[in-house]
């Protein structure tokens, strides 16, 4: 079946008859409060779910690979959760309220309109999809049932506190009138295209799911050569499976910048890179948005580098190359740089004395975030509110993609 066949026959169903979870009792913790979870993808990324979801009810496991299933049933403690290799038949059990995504990027967008279509929050690794479709299907969904369902992207540095020391100062000011802003990353993988047929999958892995929506490809154990937590840069370059550095790091360096301007959808895209592969994302690109007005600044243009591309410093004190994955925000007075931990404010021009900025005070400062996941637990038992719901994750990732 192909991929936008696949999209538009599956984003929908089951959305007439939604099972919504019932209401919970008495404290967040309290045993009559936990959730039921199904955690889709037990190994790799899932891995990093498991001391979150430990305190809930794991009472579904799915993953492609029947040893992966094992593993994740084993580090869980979950010997009575009920074990699928297909995540379809998995999101059919009815006492499943809440569902975690860590598939291959190419499922993210299925899994994701499932989900949801069958009443259940859903917490769905990044990218939120690889191709606009799939992302406006994924946030369409999402905003029709937001009164019902938590949703969270997994751009977990979100957590870090330096993403709200950020926020504060381009809000309050510091940068003068905010005019441009620049986030990129510097991994570079290269490779020539789809890997040749090589063996056969071993006999615990059904290859047929994992390649699910995707056109046919020959197995090959180079798509699954990488360890937990980088097995994905074995096969997002590739089209058909990922979204290449714009849906894996861009996801958490744009978030960056993303969370401190208020953005929504471009008026504009345009991108130039490397020549045209038609089997691998590029490894050099450069993409530019202009994102409209709001009521606390002007139209900015938004950019993104990758692959060695880079935006030009506008001081000579500091070497954005220095920096792996960063963002800087040029304003009227100074411009901010920043990566995820750290961040650098460099006043420019006579006018940037910088009594025209002051600092807020400890009490008036963001508050922590707290821990990522529990954010969105928290969530599916409460107010629904998350950091980094399927309408800010959707919206960015949509500007990334039509950047290509």
């Amino acid at each position: 079946m192909k991929r936008r066949h696949f999209l538009k026959t599956f984003a929908f169903t089951g959305a007439a008859g939604l099972i919504l979870p019932q209401a919970r009792l008495f404290g967040a913790d309290a045993p009559s409060n936990k959730l039921n979870i199904a955690l889709i993808g037990t190994w790799g990324r899932g891995e990093a779910h498991f001391a979150g979801i430990s305190s809930e009810n794991v009472v579904a496991l799915c993953d492609v690979d029947e040893k992966h299933l094992a593993y994740g049933a084993e580090k869980l403690n979950c010997p009575k959760a009920k074990q699928y290799v297909d995540w379809r038949e998995c999101l059919e059990q009815k006492d499943v309220d809440a569902v975690v995504c860590c598939t291959a990027d190419h499922t993210h967008a299925f899994v994701a309109n499932w989900a949801m279509n069958r009443g259940k929050h859903i917490y769905c690794e990044k990218p939120l999809g690889n191709s606009v479709e799939e992302v406006r299907v994924v946030r369409a969904t999402y905003l029709k049932n937001k009164h019902k369902l938590a949703t969270q992207v997994g751009t977990q540095r979100h957590e870090h506190e330096n993403f709200n020391r950020v926020r504060e100062i381009v809000r309050d000011g510091a940068i003068g009138d905010l005019v441009e802003v620049s986030a990129w990353g510097n991994r570079q993988i290269p490779r020539p295209g789809y890997l040749p047929a090589l063996g056969e999958p071993p006999k615990t892995l059904h290859y047929d799911l994992w390649l699910g929506p995707s056109p046919a490809h020959p197995y090959n154990p180079g798509y699954f050569s990488g360890g937990p937590g980088s097995n994905c840069l074995s096969w997002n370059m590739y089209w058909d499976f990922g979204s290449g550095q714009i849906g894996d790091m861009g996801s958490h360096t744009m978030d960056l910048a993303w969370n401190a301007i208020d953005a929504g959808l471009p008026t504009s895209a345009e991108g130039k890179g490397e020549p045209f592969n038609p089997e691998v994302t590029p490894v050099r690109l450069e993409t530019h948005f202009d994102i409209p007005a709001n009521d606390w600044r002007p139209v900015i243009r938004v950019s993104w580098y990758q692959g060695g591309a880079m935006p030009e410093s506008p001081t000579r004190f500091m070497d954005l190359k220095t920096i792996d994955h960063g963002a800087m925000f040029e304003g009227s007075k100074g411009c901010l740089i920043a990566d995820f931990n750290n961040r650098a404010l460099f006043p420019q021009g006579n006018q940037a004395d910088m009594t025209y900025y002051k600092p807020r005070t400890k009490e008036a400062l963001i508050p922590p975030l707290g821990n990522f996941q529990k954010q969105w637990i928290n969530a599916c038992k409460g107010d629904l509110k998350t950091s980094c719901d399927f309408d800010y994750g959707g919206q960015m990732i949509e500007m990334m993609l039509l950047g290509w």
